[in-house]
């Protein structure tokens, strides 16, 4: 068998029932296309981070040990690089020795320095080619784009946005390589549907009837279809909302509006992938290419306060490309979409978004890390259907899983999951995974899993039978309580998890904003 073609694609504070495939009303008919061609995973975990994520899919390893413990801001002496660690093989480096043109459009969002070009730069961690963004947000209008290592000019055209022109660039790398019959990985980092909410009136205007009967009747219907898929067994009920929050008597059309444009952005990455597809068929490539698609967390309920002073300009731009002033921040007068907005769709739509589980984007509760994964492989012995495989996977087995493919030594700390999608109905062998984010942790060992928030008591939860993590079993099985906290105490030990307090207690000291250490 020739060497796959790897295709990996990341979505941005995409929830667990957002697309189509996953229970979610939004039209994703691409996603779907994809999954009709492979298996959904239906307990596929990421870290509650962007960039935490992307350094482990990328490493194959857990991120706190690679340099990316928070996001990347440096916080040295006591606290993390920022960086990713230039001593560590990205799968980019690891495949471009082995002949592969590699190519990244979207969000690289693992570098400390977004000015001038360092070693931990995209170009120089093994992509052939780069054109998007190196930090974690910005206008969906008016990006900060660099190509290669230039900065692109900001006339960009009236027409632009920048979901679009990541999945044009990813098509036509698509197109270039399959032509030249070479072996290509592409990784298309979208920044789609991460805040702000940005997206064209054309492809907003059908959500607003849909979501006006607002988010519990919507996530209601939500839970219904996962139930009906198959893909959350043993979930009968949902949880409590976290926020408690009823369908507000004013501002509604605001509300209806938010989630409105961040379907609108969903449907734009999902118009994208489609152009990937269509440009791999038209090549004859699509048998011998390996495509996976995941979100790097769960929905994100962070507010955008009025004028939002933590963000730079680079970020959060002040003005339009026409001159307009950008309203800053969460503000029901004002409508969100347009460029001169920068607005994000807040705890209830996120719950919504993260349908069934509890708790959003930071922690790590099932809400902030349950991904919705779909695999495609058909040269590969991946079967067509959209067939659901529940074995636990982890999003540092992407490498391992692409090595094996190629009959290489697993360099990584996770598994090859091609068994899993070869034979989607076999149970997986139990295996044990580790979470930790600003102080939120958590260990699970096949069935158990142990997870606190940041404060609060360690919970332990039968995640087979409670996924929704509504009864805490800590009290009756404290032998249980223990061996787990040593384990993952162990674990933190050895992979440089610097304890939260330690970084709070050095800032405090150094009389700096908390904010920097966690943006």
């Amino acid at each position: 068998m020739p060497q796959p073609n790897v295709i990996v694609i990341v979505a941005d504070d995409l929830g667990y029932s957002d697309i189509g495939p996953f229970g979610g009303e939004i039209d994703t008919t691409s996603l779907q296309r994809l999954s009709d061609r492979g298996v959904r995973m239906s307990s596929y975990y990421v870290t509650p981070r962007c960039s935490p994520s992307r350094a482990a899919l990328l490493t194959g390893r857990h991120p706190h040990s690679v340099g990316i413990g928070v996001l990347t801001t440096d916080n040295r002496p006591n606290g993390y690089a920022g960086s990713l660690r230039t001593d560590v093989p990205t799968l980019a480096e690891m495949l471009r020795g082995r002949g592969y043109a590699t190519g990244l459009f979207g969000k690289w969002h693992l570098a400390s320095e977004f000015s001038t070009p360092s070693d931990t730069w995209p170009t120089r961690r093994g992509f052939d080619e780069f054109r998007g963004i190196l930090p974690g947000a910005s206008s969906f209008f008016q990006p900060p784009l660099v190509e290669g290592e230039e900065r692109v000019p900001d006339q960009v055209g009236d027409d632009f946005y920048f979901t679009d022109d990541i999945s044009e660039h990813g098509a036509d790398f698509v197109r270039r390589h399959a032509a030249q019959e070479e072996p290509f990985f592409l990784f298309l980092a979208y920044t789609a549907p991460h805040w702000p909410l940005h997206a064209r009136e054309a492809d907003i205007v059908k959500y607003r009837e849909r979501f006006a009967a607002g988010w519990g009747p919507v996530r209601k219907e939500r839970l219904r279809r996962l139930q009906e898929e198959g893909l959350v067994p043993g979930v009968d009920r949902l949880p409590d909302a976290q926020t408690a929050a009823e369908w507000p008597d004013q501002d509604t059309a605001w509300q209806v509006e938010r989630m409105a444009v961040y379907a609108a952005q969903v449907e734009a990455l999902d118009r994208g992938v489609g152009r990937v597809l269509d440009a791999l068929d038209a090549s004859g490539a699509a048998e011998d290419t390996m495509i996976v698609f995941l979100s790097d967390n769960g929905g994100c309920a962070e507010e955008l306060p009025p004028e939002i002073p933590f963000l730079s300009e680079v970020v959060c731009p002040r003005t339009t490309p026409s001159g307009e002033e950008v309203v800053l921040g969460n503000d029901a007068s004002v409508l969100p979409g347009p460029a001169s907005t920068y607005q994000s769709y807040g705890p209830d739509w996120a719950t919504v978004s993260n349908t069934p589980f509890r708790l959003w984007k930071r922690w790590v509760h099932e809400g902030g890390i349950s991904t919705p994964f779909i695999a495609s492989w058909p040269g590969g012995g991946v079967p067509r259907g959209g067939r659901i495989s529940h074995s636990l996977g982890h999003v540092t087995d992407i490498v391992p899983t692409v090595m094996d493919a190629l009959g290489a030594p697993n360099p990584g700390e996770g598994e090859s999951l091609l068994e899993a999608w070869r034979n989607p109905e076999t149970s997986g062998a139990e295996r044990t995974v580790w979470w930790e984010h600003i102080g939120n942790a958590a260990i699970r060992r096949g069935r158990w899993k142990l997870v606190r928030a940041w404060g609060g008591p360690w919970e332990l939860y039968d995640i087979e039978a409670d996924r929704i993590e509504s009864t805490d079993l800590s009290a009756e099985q404290p032998e249980l309580v223990e061996e787990l906290t040593a384990a993952y105490t162990e674990w933190a030990e050895s992979h440089a998890v610097i304890p939260w307090q330690d970084v709070l207690d050095d800032y405090a000291a150094r009389g700096i904003p908390v904010a920097r250490a966690v943006g």
